[in-house]
């Protein structure tokens, strides 16, 4: 298999419809959640509604680089969610989620080989390779936190 093909294919399994390594994936976890449960504090950790905003910040910034774009994004930036007060606001930033997935797991499916090894904006941030790795390991970190907020919540 080709390496952008295996790639997106990791990326997509995390993000929308895998079940390998975690058994669940993010859509799996946000689709269903209702509005109240998505903005609920389990003591002082984030929410699920701000690790979902966090994870689609991460992929905007990215599909915006692989557009020819800046990267604009920062890390102090990630957790700057506004308050969500309706299911409406909820299910607007799940959508938004879903389809950065989707662009994000179509545009590693159709990059080039030599793209991967090749510099991200500045040398100093890795290649693409090493950025799309990260998304991937980033994204499974944030998925066991919902997962577990999603089963907190649930016995409460």
């Amino acid at each position: 298999m080709e390496l952008n093909k295996y790639l997106a294919s990791r990326v997509q399994e995390v993000l929308l419809d895998g079940k390998w390594i975690a058994n669940t994936n993010f859509k799996e976890q946000i689709v269903n959640t209702q509005w109240e449960k998505a903005i609920a504090k389990t003591g002082n950790h984030n929410s699920i509604a701000v690790l979902t905003f966090h994870i689609n910040y991460y992929l905007k910034g990215l599909i915006q680089v692989f557009e020819g774009g800046p990267l604009d994004i920062k890390d102090k930036y990630s957790f700057d969610i506004q308050d969500i007060d309706s299911e409406a606001q909820w299910v607007a930033l799940v959508d938004d989620f879903i389809s950065n997935a989707s662009i994000f797991v179509n545009k590693v499916q159709l990059m080039d080989e030599h793209k991967l090894y090749s510099p991200f904006v500045d040398e100093k941030y890795g290649s693409y390779l090493r950025n799309i790795e990260g998304v991937i390991e980033h994204s499974y970190y944030h998925l066991g936190q919902v997962s577990l907020i999603n089963k907190l919540l649930q016995d409460s």
